[in-house]
């Protein structure tokens, strides 16, 4: 018996890095899997249905269930289509992964209006899109008086919460869009037995491979019998726990690298200063430093 059993999991991006290790262990755990991958390269463009075909020859080949989807989640007609393929090829859903991601990175001066607007679709679009359809589903189980133990697991990043990296305006903003996302939906869908939470991981991956001054650090290679930090199998067990039924844990969002997960708060006041009347510049002047 399997954590997971009897309940049906999308993955998006889940061809390769940690999608893949993801819908792996969703997979073993019981739990029927929609390996969600366009196939494109680490910016987005292309088309390849093969990682996703991929991803659900391992699962079926180890006894379990998968289907392969090649939509792209940024298109709103085909985030729809993802939650129906699941609902109409495993009879529901439970559990939505969004981790599908691309990289466009370049400094804001020299950062062009595409290579904005792709990263927002994939990460910021793509993941409301998914989690929209998913929602309305849940929303009409519930409102039919069907029990709903749905948990939604977002892909935010360090970027875009604790360290901020140059030449990722983009990258960074729409993974902070997804943290506040993140808390805004656990707010509203709880009321249809729907749990949001986020993770923001560190690992070894093509796009992680590809970040300036990054890349060395996870291409190092790690000495035979050591424990590999940066494997993408160390993100997925706190995926498949928060996607439990029973896991009570909603509105958060959690760094995971290697072995630690620690968990994140949003902006928060460190210290305030105060005037009985309007603000006047020299006062600011004065007084404003000491914040910073």
């Amino acid at each position: 018996m399997g954590s997971l059993d009897g309940r049906v999991a999308i993955v998006t991006g889940a061809g390769r890095g940690i999608g893949r290790a993801h819908a792996l262990l969703l997979a073993a755990e019981g739990a029927a899997v929609v390996v969600n991958d366009l196939g494109g390269n680490n910016e987005g463009l292309g088309a390849d249905a093969g990682p996703a075909q991929q991803v659900v020859d391992e699962i079926t080949a180890a006894g379990g269930r998968a289907i392969a989807d090649t939509a792209n989640i940024a298109d709103w007609a085909g985030a729809k289509a993802l939650a129906e393929q699941a609902i109409t090829a495993f009879g529901g859903l439970d559990i939505l992964v969004n981790n599908a991601g691309i990289l466009r990175d370049a400094f804001i001066a020299a950062m062009d209006e595409t290579q904005w607007d792709a990263v927002i679709a994939v990460h910021l679009k793509g993941h409301f899109a998914a989690l929209h359809h998913a929602a309305a589903y849940w929303k009409a189980q519930s409102k039919a008086g069907q029990p709903v133990a749905a948990s939604v697991i977002n892909t935010a990043s360090a970027s875009g919460t604790f360290l901020p990296n140059p030449g990722q305006a983009n990258y960074g903003a729409a993974k902070a869009g997804i943290a506040a996302l993140t808390q805004v939906a656990a707010l509203e869908l709880e009321r249809y037995g729907v749990r949001v939470n986020a993770i923001a991981p560190v690992a070894r991956t093509r796009l992680t491979l590809a970040t300036p001054g990054m890349g060395a650090m996870f291409a190092a290679a790690v000495p035979a019998g050591e424990f590999d930090a940066f494997a993408p199998e160390n993100i997925a067990p706190i995926v498949a726990y928060l996607a439990q039924e029973n896991c009570p844990i909603t509105g958060q969002v959690f760094a995971v690298q290697g072995g630690a997960i620690s968990a994140l708060t949003g902006w928060t006041a460190t210290a305030t200063i105060e005037t009985d009347g309007p603000w006047q510049l020299p006062d600011l002047a004065d007084r404003l430093p000491t914040l910073a």
